[in-house]
């Protein structure tokens, strides 16, 4: 026999393989080897030991290095071929063929199943197939038929098949809306959106429809989703898919017992307040309803003495067996209270006393939240506090059926007292004004503030100081005390005044707007006037010792003191005056009323109207100085037209005023998409009329009209008006410009 040439002692070579893709570390541990194999054994140091091992080119650049070292290497020598040997032991040349990979496998000793044919492997499903059930179109419109349900199209792509007969789901509207408010498919809903994408988020709004089922009492209802692609000519994508839900809600659970706690200790409250928790046995099971009971409860045990009441996490326990939930929501009232007193923690700032003035409660009466909740937003209405803090405590428990008293302990910080406020305005009839003051908002305490002002304009100037008390015996009832110096100059006049107001007034406030408000005082004027003859030359002077009484009242069903979108404004002032001038007296009366109406007609436009009407009754115009008489024109009055230019004029054509005046204007405040809805236009249209008589004539009515721009802030609209009078007269300009803050009325 023929044996392939071998030795003992000496191993045939085997070749040398470098994979392609590991010849630079192979490269790398050949070339190390190679270089440490030393000639001669020899001791060195171990520097050169280092050196010898890793050459200083091989720290620089490793990489060529390696790469020189192998390519260095010699040719690894090819195998020896193996000769197949025969039966009789000589070597058989055995010929190579390409493999087939069609070729059929040889029998494999020990395996008997058959190899299966190719026609018998089972058809490749893919995986976004299996996401969910997959139906056509046809198949969907033969289901609901079957079903005889009822389709409620959620978006273009979802649909719920609800039962047809609206007795068996009677809350089907309020469940859609509900599911489309919070469906994953219609929040995420896009136009790329793939199969496998909607078949999980579709996985998500099933169980999302489950829960609902449940909130709603349906304790047994079951969801049925299903995939579609879309129809012949649907608009959506060919990859895209549809959905449907099939709601079988089954019998829906009602209440069992409700208990209600320790609330019986209410005794004769019990009653009322069982009314007001409004969920009874047999009442069908509405998760939603517990919530909005239990509310309920709260605020009436609230409102009607009861400052401790607990109401605790309410449990539902579900009977499959009864299709019954039994409610437990334990209720610990606590007891019932009246108010005593109201204690402050600053009493030298804001005494409890002065606090208990603001309250809209006094001692003895019956307990409510809503009333200590509306003392705290009355302290933070002063401006003076940055926090307030109210506690009720008892300091008397209920006895022998009689309320308990608790007291309200409030916690206060001071908020900065010092404000410095600065106003700019232009009108083309009025010219600049620039207005400024300072203040100290409890300079006297408590609520006595103390305010300087100043206006630097082109035809007015003043300077004065105002003492007011806020809250003065009772909520927003405010005393002012007002001493002023001005000059003014104007087309009709020019005045030299120094004058002297008190008022005590119950205001309306932008957190406190009241249906009524009122106005009380008295005012002391000395005065000197001068009539203008011509534009540059001036009457002479007279001086009027004037004393007025006014009083005021203002009815108000308005949304908004600053920005009004819907309500009426019925306003009459009255002024009793007495005026002496060069030792001749005169008694008058000064009236006005006042209309306004505001409509809400879409989202975006609201219709206004206004009206005024004024009179002097009692005496002549001479014996009334000037600055005491009607003028019409401006911007709060008729735009177009400048300031107090219209009405009767002297042989010069100066305006000299009159005894009663007619105004009305018309305007649509427009919103518009334009930075985020924060701008309107207004369109509008004024008109007015004074004359000399202390009954209007009509005689001579003038009319303005333009367009301006409201720029809506979190403080109230800023107003840019521009206007144009409809029937100048010689001196009248063909333009005005307003601009100010706040709506014209």
């Amino acid at each position: 026999m023929a044996l392939p040439a071998a030795s003992s002692n000496t191993a045939s070579p085997k070749p040398n393989r470098i994979t392609p893709g590991l010849r630079l570390p192979a490269g790398l541990f050949a070339a190390l080897l190679l270089s440490a194999t030393p000639a001669v054994a020899q001791q060195r140091s171990p520097e050169e030991r280092l050196d010898t091992l890793i050459p200083q080119e091989a720290v620089e650049n490793p990489e060529d290095w390696a790469n020189a070292a192998t390519d260095a290497l010699p040719s690894p020598p090819e195998p020896d071929a193996v000769p197949e040997i025969g039966d009789d032991g000589e070597a058989v040349e055995v010929e190579e063929l390409p493999i087939d990979p069609a070729t059929p496998l040889d029998e494999v000793p020990g395996i008997t199943i058959a190899w299966p044919d190719e026609d018998e492997l089972p058809a490749f499903v893919s995986l976004e197939e299996q996401a969910d059930a997959l139906i056509g179109e046809s198949e969907i419109a033969l289901l609901a038929g079957q079903d005889g349900g009822y389709e409620m199209k959620i978006s273009d792509k979802v649909t719920l098949l609800v039962p047809e007969d609206l007795s068996a789901f009677p809350v089907r509207e309020e469940f859609a809306r509900r599911f489309a408010q919070l469906s994953t498919l219609v929040l995420l809903d896009g136009d790329d959106d793939q199969r496998a994408q909607v078949a999980a988020r579709a996985e998500e709004d099933q169980d999302l429809l489950e829960r609902l089922l449940r909130n709603y009492g349906y304790y047994r209802g079951q969801v049925i989703r299903t995939l579609s692609a879309p129809a012949a000519g649907d608009e959506a994508e060919p990859d895209q898919a549809r959905t449907r839900f099939e709601i079988l809600p089954d019998t829906q659970y009602r209440f069992g017992t409700v208990d209600l706690g320790e609330l019986e200790q209410t005794g004769a409250d019990y009653e009322g307040f069982r009314e007001e928790f409004a969920i009874e046995s047999g009442d069908p099971l509405l998760q939603d309803r517990i919530v909005d009971q239990r509310e309920a409860l709260a605020v009436a045990l609230g409102e009607n003495g009861y400052p401790f009441a607990a109401i605790r996490n309410p449990r539902l326990l579900v009977d499959h067996d009864r299709s019954e939930g039994d409610l437990t929501l334990p209720t610990e009232p606590g007891g019932k209270y009246r108010f005593g007193q109201v204690h402050s923690s600053l009493p030298d700032f804001l005494s409890g006393e002065h606090l208990g003035d603001i309250a809209r409660f006094e001692p003895g009466d019956i307990y409510r939240t809503s009333e200590e909740l509306d003392l705290r937003q009355a302290i933070l209405a002063t401006g003076l506090v940055g926090s307030v803090g109210v506690v009720a405590r008892e300091v008397e428990p209920p006895r022998d059926g009689e309320p308990g008293v608790v007291d309200l302990d409030v916690e206060l910080t001071k908020a900065p007292q010092r404000t410095l406020r600065g106003a700019i305005g232009y009108g083309t009839g009025e010219g600049v004004r620039i207005e400024g003051s300072w203040e100290h908002r409890n300079l006297f305490p408590p609520e006595g503030l103390l305010r300087v002002r100043g206006i630097a304009g082109t035809q007015e100037q003043l300077v004065g100081v105002t003492y007011r008390r806020n809250n003065v015996s009772g909520r927003d009832r405010v005393m002012t005390l007002d001493l002023y110096a001005t000059s003014q100059e104007s087309d009709a006049y020019d005045e030299d005044t120094i004058a002297f107001s008190g008022t005590y007034e119950l205001l309306s406030t932008i957190l406190f707007q009241k249906p009524l408000s009122w106005s009380g005082g008295v005012e002391l004027i000395a005065t000197r006037q001068r009539e203008m003859i011509t534009r540059d030359l001036k009457g002479p002077s007279t001086e009027y010792l004037i004393a007025a009484f006014p009083v005021r009242a203002l009815y108000d069903t308005s949304d908004s003191l600053l920005d009004p979108t819907r309500g009426l404004r019925i306003g009459g002032r009255i002024s009793p005056e007495y005026s002496r001038r060069s030792g001749t007296e005169a008694f008058y009366v000064n009236t006005q009323f006042d209309l306004s109406y505001y409509n809400q007609v879409s989202d975006k436009v609201v219709l206004a109207a206004r009206t005024r009407v004024a009179s002097i009754l009692g005496a002549g115009i001479a014996d009334i100085a000037p600055s005491r008489r009607l003028y019409a024109g401006g911007g709060a009055s008729v735009r177009g037209f400048g300031y107090q230019a219209i009405g009767p004029r002297d042989g010069l054509g100066e305006p000299n005023g009159g005894r009663s005046l007619v105004e009305a204007s018309l305007e649509a405040r427009i919103r518009t998409g334009l930075m985020g809805g924060a701008i309107a236009l207004v369109p509008f249209i004024d008109a007015g009329a004074v004359d000399q008589s202390s009954t209007p004539s009509f005689d001579d009515i003038k009319v303005g009209a333009g367009v301006g721009i409201r720029y809506y802030t979190s403080f109230g609209p800023m107003r840019i008006d521009i206007a144009t009078p409809l029937n100048p007269g010689p001196d009248d300009s063909w333009i005005g410009v307003y601009v100010s803050l706040g709506q014209a009325f």
